[in-house]
């Protein structure tokens, strides 16, 4: 016998801003709506145009100024794909928007549909917690040499203490076992051991949370292979947003999936999927990627027995084989439809449950505290070296070494010449490949560097005929040394 689920409706509509997008987007973004105001969502919609319309109009970010006006009046983004062109100095506006209103954190949560959806993890059932606003996704790039380019890769204590208490703070809202944090910092020692220092020092504050470490590359592997054995999974920009579409994958579909985009101020919710030009008016597009998105949404504004009514009917359509093109499979479906029609679908199935996958809750009323904590004692900073980055196409580091220690260098000594990370000088191995990209470390002995000190420096190289493209200076915190050594070092 079908249960039907009571909703208590929202009295006050809440404000929330909806840009259809591109492609497939007005598609999917018209049934998701109607699923949702169907099974009982009290929205008050202001449309914004945003995408390819706005970047040929030479708007490099994709968006108009008065749309962020409705963003900072609704706090709430249900956005649709859209199309980025390629090249031509176009920046993504997932990522502008989400840095410029600060949304730190991207959750996505991954669960397998077996056997409705074919899948080789019928147990999976995770969510990828990344964060979303450092990392190397501060897009600060810079072209040094004919040879070398480089990108710099950020991360910060708030931001990483901000996302790994978001994630522990999830877990205990949504009945979560354990959060699982991925890192390279076997490698990358300070900034991606930071990450994970912040998440070992966070993870005692939950001690009815298990916790574990793993470096990224096995830990992609074993979710790859293995994935119920995870339940939060938390990690800086990069890896988390690799391994959340590669998760959403593996569940059967990334068309399927939905993330939020989560800030103190304001926060964005979408399918992870692109705009899909090339399916574009066919009624054919899955809208469920959308529409997960729009769950976490009515979640996130406080109407979640709204989401988890239109969920498990979505949940049951699913089981009854009523699927879209690119799940439909002979023998386990029993209906191809359109974007329309299933949408439909699932608004007939409002108040019903599903039977033989289970049925979802929402957390109601959770309290999340993600607070940034006062932080402790500033450590005693002291500048004790440079190093400068040259340009030197044909070099020879003994060369390159004779030439600065002929330099009038009062009070630094150059102590390492490295390319591209890896120790040349001194006594560099014969068989270490050189580009033309050089950086030598000036050291004080211990001695404290003045901005004099630094001038003088540069000016030496200047005057030695060097091309300085880069320096970058040399810390200890506590008598800590704030920077790595050379490869081979």
């Amino acid at each position: 016998m079908e249960r039907l689920l009571v909703v208590t409706l929202t009295a006050k509509k809440t404000p929330i801003t909806v840009a259809y997008g591109d492609g497939i987007g007005p598609e999917i973004m018209d049934a998701t709506l109607r699923i949702i105001t169907e099974a009982g969502a009290q929205l008050d919609m202001e449309r914004i145009e945003i995408g390819e319309s706005i970047y040929s109009r030479g708007i490099t970010n994709g968006i108009e100024d008065s749309s962020w006006d409705s963003l900072r009046r609704t706090k709430v983004f249900l956005k649709a794909p859209i199309t980025t062109p390629q090249g031509g100095g176009f920046k993504s506006l997932n990522v502008t928007v989400r840095k410029t209103l600060g949304m730190y954190a991207n959750v996505r949560p991954c669960a397998s549909l077996h056997p409705y959806v074919s899948t080789k993890h019928p147990k999976m059932n995770l969510v990828i917690v990344r964060e979303n606003e450092e990392d190397v996704y501060g897009g600060i790039e810079h072209r040094q040499t004919q040879q070398v380019t480089q990108c710099l890769k950020l991360i910060s204590r708030p931001g990483s203490e901000r996302i790994v208490r978001y994630a522990f703070e999830y877990a205990r809202a949504n009945t979560r076992k354990k959060v699982t944090c991925f890192t390279k910092d076997n490698i990358m020692k300070l900034t991606d051991g930071l990450f994970h220092k912040v998440f070992d020092e966070i993870a005692k504050e939950y001690p009815d949370i298990e916790n574990e470490h793993w470096i990224v590359d096995i830990g992609a592997a074993k979710m790859a292979d293995t994935p119920e054995a995870f339940d939060v999974l938390v990690m800086p920009n990069l890896y988390g947003d690799v391994l959340s579409d590669v998760a959403a994958q593996i569940t059967g579909s990334v068309g399927l999936a939905g993330s939020a985009n989560i800030g103190d101020h304001c926060s964005m919710f979408e399918a992870i999927h692109g705009s899909a030009p090339r399916r574009a008016g066919q009624n054919l597009a899955n809208p469920s990627g959308l529409f997960h998105g729009a769950l976490l949404m009515l979640s996130h504004i406080g109407q979640g027995e709204v989401a988890e009514r239109a969920h498990n009917a979505w949940l049951r359509t699913i089981e009854d084989g009523i699927h879209t093109y690119d799940i439909y499979k002979e023998g386990v479906s029993k209906e191809k439809v359109g974007t329309k029609e299933f949408a439909s679908a699932v608004i007939e199935r409002l108040g019903q449950v599903p039977q033989h996958l289970a049925p979802v809750e929402y957390a109601k009323d959770a309290q999340m505290d993600v607070s940034i904590r006062a932080a402790g004692p500033s450590a005693e900073k002291k500048h004790v070296g440079i190093d400068v980055f040259i340009d030197f196409p044909g070099g020879d580091p003994d060369a390159i070494a004779g030439r600065v220690n002929a330099l009038p260098l009062e009070g630094a000594k150059l102590t390492v010449i490295s390319n591209r990370g890896t120790k040349v000088w001194p006594n560099g191995n014969p068989d270490t490949f050189w580009s033309d990209h050089w950086s030598c470390r000036l050291e004080s002995g211990g001695g404290d560097f003045s901005g004099k000190t630094v001038v003088q420096i540069l000016a030496a190289f200047c005057m030695g005929g060097f091309d300085v493209v880069k320096t970058e200076g040399l810390y200890t915190f506590d008598g800590a040394r704030g920077y790595s050594l050379a490869q081979g070092e």
